[in-house]
């Protein structure tokens, strides 16, 4: 297809629609009170990091790598469960993998020794990838597609809430009734959700095939991976200093229980404020989000190295950290479904995985530097990681707006559209309108003929 051979060509253009007749938003709530169990479960470490190693007899740094394990086993989930359990019910699933979250709650609490603990961090790793992986789509399932984006702000919206409180709840609970106790409190939601999901999710027969052949192929979708390496590189000087910021803020900020709960509880909220921007920057300043962002968190990491002595600079720098990070994870998922549309749920487990994979690395990394050069260590390593990241953007990664792209996405929704039959009513558009025509598609709102203008 070129672009001096034609004047315009005429496109049809849509998604498929396998639709619930009605929404079972028992069902949504359900989904998304057990991704709010497994989130704070994941983020349980970062406001118990410290009683914890006391309590099991290792350094912090040793107890960080409970994150690590939880992360590896997640990314190695998220991207071969859907391949595993093709043939398989989706709701028993579902129910298997909240099960495995509640025996990893219950491990880590009772824990005699390290080495049980991070069996039951392993478990969360399984369930974590596999649920997290599966909620978006299964939620696509259970509701008409005129309410899919509802349903998906409401599971976001758990993972959200959990996010926000995880940290400094648990610090603050764990001061008063130990850190064991705090995970006997995250079994019993979790128990809450898988009764709830026990009674509200149908029966859900897989669909489509899937293939482990089509995991190289969307690798191989140009600037793909390089994406994947940005949002890694992001994600692993994030955890880097995520986990270990307790013992930071202890040993080097010297601040005490109570403002260490208050400056955990300042991030989440700022985390919160940052991701209700989400939207408004993928609208307007995607490109830029991607590049800024991570040059804005290594400025907040050069920044606590150099004032991590001051209670307030450092609270300041937390809140700044938490609110750039906050729309990273949207913009990225964005960026993955316009780039990769045909393929969704692979593309969503790859960047499931990547995430994952990066949080093993950077709590493993961190670790390691944390405990042989202490804060100064690990916000060095966030803040060159962070850094990476905007150059891997600035380096590898386009704007779909050069006539090239938009004349190779043209192509991609003629494919898409022809692998799907589709037979939409009229609407015409510019070239240059061909990133809003993918945002109908991918969010599903209508089904459209676009006619594309190659001179507009």
């Amino acid at each position: 297809m070129s672009f001096r051979d034609t004047e315009s060509k005429e496109y049809e253009v849509s998604t498929p629609t396998t639709e619930a007749a009605k929404p079972a938003w028992n069902a949504i709530v359900a989904i998304a009170l057990g991704v709010a169990g497994l989130i704070m479960a994941e983020f349980l470490p970062a406001g118990l990091l410290t009683p914890m190693a006391s309590d099991l007899g290792v350094t912090e740094g040793m107890a960080g790598q409970a994150v690590t394990a939880t992360s590896i086993f997640a990314v190695i989930t998220s991207l071969l469960l859907a391949f595993i359990t093709r043939k398989l019910d989706r709701r028993r699933v579902l129910l298997g993998l909240s099960f495995l979250l509640v025996c990893s709650n219950l491990l880590v609490a009772f824990a005699p020794t390290f080495s049980v603990l991070l069996v039951g961090r392993v478990l969360l790793g399984v369930s974590l990838g596999g649920f997290w992986s599966m909620a978006a789509a299964t939620a696509a399932r259970l509701v008409p597609q005129a309410n899919v984006p509802t349903a998906i702000a409401i599971i976001f919206g758990g993972s959200s809430f959990a996010s926000v409180f995880a940290a400094p709840l648990s610090s603050y609970l764990g001061n008063v009734i130990g850190w064991r106790d705090v995970f006997l409190l995250s079994a019993g939601i979790s128990v809450c959700a898988l009764a709830l999901q026990a009674f509200t999710l149908p029966a859900l027969k897989p669909i489509g095939t899937t293939k482990l052949g089509t995991l190289p192929a969307v690798l191989k979708i140009p600037q793909f991976s390089s994406g994947m390496l940005a949002v890694a590189l992001v994600f692993c000087g994030h955890f880097a200093a995520f986990t270990y910021l307790r013992p930071v803020l202890e040993q080097t900020t010297r601040v005490g229980p109570n403002a260490l709960s208050a400056i955990l509880l300042t991030f989440g909220v700022a985390n919160f404020i940052g991701t209700s921007f989400a939207g408004m920057l993928i609208k307007h300043h995607f490109y830029r989000a991607q590049i800024l962002l991570p040059l804005a968190l290594f400025a907040s990491g050069l920044g606590v190295l150099a004032f991590g002595g001051s209670a307030l600079a450092t609270t300041t720098l937390i809140f700044l950290w938490g609110a750039v990070v906050g729309p990273v994870p949207v913009i990225w998922s964005a960026w993955v479904a316009r780039k990769v549309p045909e393929h969704a749920e692979t593309a969503g487990g790859i960047f499931v995985a990547a995430i994952q994979l990066s949080a093993a690395v950077g709590a493993m990394a961190g670790g390691a530097v944390f405990d042989s050069d202490g804060s100064i260590g690990v916000f060095s390593f966030s803040a060159i990681s962070w850094l990476l990241s905007s150059f891997v953007v600035g380096a590898f990664i386009r704007t779909l707006s050069s006539a090239d792209d938009s004349i190779r996405e043209t192509q991609e929704m003629v494919d898409f559209c022809a692998l799907n039959k589709i037979k939409p009513e009229i609407t015409k558009i510019p070239m240059n309108g061909i990133d809003q025509a993918w945002e109908q598609v991918v969010a599903k709102k209508a089904r459209y003929r676009f006619v594309i203008d190659m001179n507009a």
